[in-house]
């Protein structure tokens, strides 16, 4: 049995949805590793201007 054109159009964007839905889950995924190491970020930065400071100011 032949599909009738608008069979193949839904499947074809059923198929585009799904893709743009697996990419929203690789950029979801992309942000939750980043947001996990901020903090480690803002306290090496934060470490390294103490110690910067330390060195400038204090005997």
């Amino acid at each position: 049995m032949e599909k009738t054109l608008d069979i193949v159009k839904t499947e074809a964007d059923i198929s585009k949805l799904m893709a743009e839905t697996m990419k929203l889950h690789a950029e979801t995924a992309k942000m939750n590793r980043e947001r996990f190491w901020m903090p480690f970020v803002y306290a090496t930065g934060l470490l390294a201007a103490g110690v910067g400071f330390a060195k400038i100011f204090l005997p």
